[in-house]
């Protein structure tokens, strides 16, 4: 019999004795039982349960403290154990898995104690619950303050986005998606002439230009796990996090690793450390490095300039004339009737939209609707007139964020950091998207 306060006892100690006591404290509980400690995360016993892989229930001594994890409004809570013991049924055999968390001092430290009839039995639980949660199904690994999670809503977004909805300027498109996807078909030559199989891809430009929508839609069309980071940020050093990302998708391969605002990822602090394992010291065999950014000045040239890290660049600058015309025509195609925009009107929005990010282009058609409908002119051909003289609305107030440039000292590169403003310059080319799913991965 498990004693009542068996879990509150052991966190008594100290954080870095607790791990120790609850070692001596479990063999002595079940000596006629096989124990295996660890810490891995991939060990997520519940989902494996709610996935119909094994039966799970919580035992009713120790006290089972769970705590519940927010989705938003579309889901209910998803409660998840903290300090737990579950009894188990696994392909006919019984299990004990006691979960634990605690702070040490570097953020909190997950342990797990599986007790099982047989060492091999024990080991093979293990390997099957931490198979199956580093695979990647019908979802997007995601990793933020310091863990992995599983994101399925990101996931539908992503299949939302198709090449068909991206407009890039003459071969572009075309080019970027022949590129990976002749790194992922490619294997048996890379290895034939002893090049190592990883690639690294950078799209660069100003906001609200289409990396997001291009991102999403690589995603979808090349069909290889995507392992999505958001940020190195956690209570631990950056390094932690870093490792962990490199060593997921290691596990992961062949995939997609994304990058979000790699000038923002990478920092004075950690630059050594990424750059070792970009480079691959422990084999980056079938990683696809995807990374974005908005501020190229701000990367350190050992990142942008070396080959074997970002060998390929792919410009995301303002649209020129005939890529606004061609993001105008398919808004103005997924209006009603009433709603849209005569011929001569798009062509005269496109020439008066210089300078005009597909961001702010999505802006005019939202808040030229905005207009018409609180004008109350609703009679065909008067989104015309409304949308022309938003444009002159918007330019104004880009006009004035302009003016309201903040310029801060240089920083370690030497490189002056931008803030507030919208307008980056008289860039030709880059990519557009469709508001097909107004859900985007925010790079």
């Amino acid at each position: 019999m498990m004693p009542e306060h068996f879990i509150g006892d052991a966190l008594q100690f100290p954080p870095t004795a607790i791990g120790y006591n609850l070692s001596q404290r479990l063999a002595a509980l079940w000596p006629d039982k096989a124990l295996l400690e660890g810490l891995d995360g991939s060990f997520d016993v519940e989902g494996y349960a709610r996935a119909g892989h094994c039966a799970l229930a919580e035992s009713r001594v120790p006290h089972s403290q769970r705590l519940a994890h927010y989705f938003g409004v579309d889901h209910r809570p998803l409660y998840r154990a903290q300090q737990t013991l579950f009894d188990i049924t696994w392909q006919g055999e019984p299990l004990r898995v006691l979960v634990m968390h605690w702070g040490d001092g570097m953020g909190p430290s997950y342990h797990f104690c599986i007790a099982a009839d047989s060492q091999r039995l024990a080991e093979d639980f293990l390997m099957a619950v931490c198979a199956w949660n580093q695979e990647v199904r019908d979802e997007v690994l995601v990793f933020d303050s310091g863990h992995w999670h599983k994101d399925s809503e990101l996931f539908a977004a992503i299949k939302g986005a198709t090449l068909d909805n991206l407009v890039l300027q003459g071969s572009l498109k075309r080019d970027i998606y022949d590129d990976l996807n002749a790194f992922f078909s490619a294997r048996d030559t890379y290895e034939e002439y002893g090049v190592p199989w990883k690639r690294g891809v950078l799209l660069v430009g100003p906001p609200g230009n289409g990396k997001t929508h291009a991102v999403k839609a690589l995603v979808n069309a090349l069909g290889q796990p995507c392992l999505y980071v958001k940020s190195f940020r956690s209570q631990g050093p950056d390094e932690f996090s870093i490792r962990a990302v490199f060593d997921r998708a290691r596990m992961t391969t062949p995939c997609i690793l994304v990058l979000e605002d790699l000038d923002s990822l990478v920092t004075p602090g950690n630059r050594s450390f990424f750059l070792n394992e970009l480079d691959g010291f422990a084999g980056n065999t079938g990683i696809l490095t995807l990374a974005t950014t908005n501020h190229p000045e701000r990367l350190d040239p050992a990142i942008v300039d070396r080959p074997s890290r970002f060998d390929r660049k792919y410009p995301f600058d303002l649209p020129a004339v005939e890529e606004r015309r061609a993001y105008i025509m398919q808004w103005n195609g997924s209006l009603q009737p009433a709603l849209r925009l005569s011929d001569p009107a798009i062509a005269g929005i496109a020439a008066r939209t210089d300078d005009f990010s597909f961001a702010y282009l999505k802006e005019l058609f939202i808040s030229s609707m905005m207009r018409w409908i609180s004008t109350r002119r609703h009679e065909h051909g008067a989104m015309d007139e409304v949308m022309g003289a938003q444009v002159d609305v918007l330019r104004a107030q880009m006009v004035s964020a302009v003016a309201s440039y903040e310029v801060q000292p240089a920083d370690d590169q030497g490189a002056f950091l931008m803030h507030r403003g919208v307008r980056h310059g008289p860039g030709r080319g880059g990519a557009t998207y469709v508001p097909v799913d107004e859900r985007e991965i925010p790079l």
